[in-house]
């Protein structure tokens, strides 16, 4: 058997196969936060077909933890309602139904990313708010600084983690992944970057790692027993004295005490301007290198576009699983032509017969 191929056991939970969709904010939500049925649901079904496991873009688990107005929501039940179409059209496919829970700290109160002006700051006359973090620096220029957050904030935090994991279950999700990366809440008192406090929650290494601890304990006595939490860490910063990888492995083998079960290898986001290295599968070195020193499994992530790529890296035991973002939202079939018998029966023919472009390079004439 491929090592794609090979299922993923984690917890109660199996996994056909080792390719997933990791989180991706689509930034659609209809109002009130909400999944919109005509986007949300065709979406997930057809990026469904042939995966291992399918990760629900970031949902808010606080109308202050959002990043965009645009965003998705889990802090009341008609939000949980909704959401439960999304884990049942997912499982429906064959995969399991993953959802990634948020809180965006100072980089909440944002536009969405394309059009005029997108992806930055809202002023309280777009219908912006008043970010959270740890201390009063801004994310970049122009942004507004958060407030502080108080004890009172972060036991009120901690709470919205764990209350969204218990809908999360109840809407039928069967893997939950707390983002603690990319500059958002739980990443941002990870890191010196951001993180200039005083008191328990800073300072050194067991301050800055106490509030994502807390959050997976938390969130562990409401999330079920058997079902897999998975961590996304960005396993470094780009930036003088920002965390870095060593912390990140140091950090690693305490979660997995905590009840993580697995890692989402990602990197950097802390603040801007930032400048990052890139190239295919780049990534992947944190991926590998969290589990050989950490004894944890990892998903690795980063411009892994191929197939051929996924498979190598599991060959090699660089990871146990491979997140592919940017190749599946453009071909969401991919998987299904690696193994057609996983595609939907009235597909199974067509992927049989049909190559991707025309095998000469030339448009046929009717085109």
């Amino acid at each position: 058997m491929h090592p794609l191929s090979t299922p993923l056991r984690l917890r109660e939970v199996e996994l056909r196969n080792r390719i997933g969709l990791p989180a991706m904010s689509t930034y659609q939500a209809a109002p009130g936060n909400l999944p919109d049925p005509r986007w949300h649901l065709p979406h997930y079904l057809t990026r469904s077909i042939g995966m291992g496991l399918v990760i629900v873009e970031a949902t808010a688990v606080a109308p202050e933890g959002l990043a965009t107005p645009h965003d998705l929501g889990l802090w009341d039940d008609e939000q949980a309602k909704a959401l439960a179409a999304l884990a049942d059209v997912i499982a429906d496919q064959g995969a399991v139904p993953g959802l990634q829970l948020s809180h965006a700290g100072r980089k909440a109160s944002r536009s969405r990313p394309w059009g005029p002006g997108g992806d930055a700051p809202l002023a309280e006359a777009d219908g912006g708010w008043q970010p959270l973090g740890p201390s009063p620096l801004p994310f970049a220029d122009g942004y507004r600084t958060p407030t502080p957050m108080t004890p009172a904030h972060l036991e009120e935090a901690v709470g919205q983690f764990a209350a969204a994991a218990a809908r999360a279950a109840t809407a039928g999700f069967r893997l939950l992944e707390l983002h603690a990366g990319h500059g958002r809440l739980l990443h941002s008192f990870l890191s010196p970057v951001a993180n200039q406090r005083g008191d328990d929650y800073g300072g050194d290494f067991t301050g800055r790692t106490r509030l994502l601890r807390q959050v997976v304990r938390t969130v562990r006595t409401t999330w079920p027993a058997e079902l897999p939490l998975v961590v996304r860490l960005s396993v470094r910063d780009f930036l003088p004295g920002g965390w870095s990888l060593e912390d990140t492995i140091r950090l690693v083998l305490l979660l997995a005490q905590d009840g993580a079960d697995l890692i989402d290898c990602t990197s950097g986001g802390i603040a801007r301007p930032e400048r990052r290295p890139t190239g295919p599968a780049w990534q992947a070195p944190y991926a590998h290198a969290v589990r050989r020193d950490a004894g944890v499994p990892t998903a690795a992530v980063g411009k892994i576009t191929t197939l051929e790529q996924a498979e190598q890296l599991l060959a090699e035991g660089c990871c146990d699983l491979v997140l592919m973002g940017r190749a599946l939202l453009v071909d969401p079939m991919l998987p299904a032509r690696h193994d057609h018998s996983l595609a939907p029966a009235p597909y199974q023919r067509a992927l049989a017969t049909t190559t991707v472009g025309p095998a000469d390079g030339h448009l046929p004439p009717e085109l």
